[in-house]
Formats: C-alpha cells, sequence, structure tokens
C-alpha cells in the first residue's frame, strides 16, 4: 500500500469515528440537534434519530474494508443533504449552532468534509 492508500485510509477511520460519535450524539445529546431541523418538518424527534442512525451506519461502512467505498459514497450525499442547514445557519437571525461567529466556521468546516468525502469516494469507490 502506498504512502497516499495509508494517508487516505487514516482519514477514512477519522471521519468513521468522527461519524459513529456524532450519530451517537443524536441519542445522547437531542436537545442540541432540534434547532438544526427546520420547523415546517413533522417528527423533529423522529428525524433526529434517523440521522443518528445513518451517522452511525456509514462510520461502520467505512470502517469495514469491503464497504469503505459504499461508506464514503454515502458519506458524501450526507454531507450534500446537510449543507444547506449549514448555508441557512450562516443568514439566520438566530442560528442553531449557537452564533453567527460558529456558524462561520462551521459552513467552511463543511465544505472541507464535503472535499474529503469526495476524495474518499474516488479512493475507495470502485
Amino acid at each position: 500500500m502506498g504512502k497516499a492508500k495509508i494517508f487516505w485510509t487514516v482519514i477514512r477511520y477519522l471521519m468513521a469515528a468522527f461519524m459513529v460519535y456524532g450519530g451517537v450524539q443524536h441519542f445522547v445529546n437531542t436537545d442540541f440537534f432540534n434547532p438544526f431541523v427546520p420547523n415546517f418538518l413533522p417528527f423533529k424527534s423522529a428525524i433526529i434519530y434517523i440521522s443518528g442512525i445513518i451517522e452511525v451506519a456509514i462510520g461502520v461502512l467505512l470502517v469495514l474494508k469491503n464497504t469503505a467505498g459504499l461508506g464514503s459514497l454515502l458519506l458524501l450525499l450526507l454531507m450534500l443533504v446537510f449543507l444547506p442547514i449549514h448555508i441557512w445557519d450562516v443568514f439566520s437571525n438566530t442560528p442553531a449552532i449557537g452564533s453567527h461567529e460558529a456558524a462561520l466556521i462551521r459552513l467552511p468546516v463543511q465544505l472541507l468534509f464535503i472535499a474529503i468525502s469526495w476524495k474518499l469516494k474516488n479512493v475507495f469507490y470502485k
């Protein structure tokens, strides 16, 4: 395995840990995620729990060698689905993440996650 592949494998494991941790937080700290679900959507708690399950599942897929490609693709799709929430947060009078400063930091971080997910998909999705 070349150095680049080792590097992206480490990044894949880090993203997997991040996804599992974040997914578990949907169950442990549900109130934190409540503001991120738009008020026009019904069943906010169910959305929070389901997105937590999806995040944990993606994390597990990323860890397993045989499913790393699928996990990478699903990670990219999830990061793209979450992007509008973070854009909305930047322009919101009351950002769900807590402050405008945090929202302004979170948006470029989301873009970084999208770029990482894209690269992981290109490395591991066959």
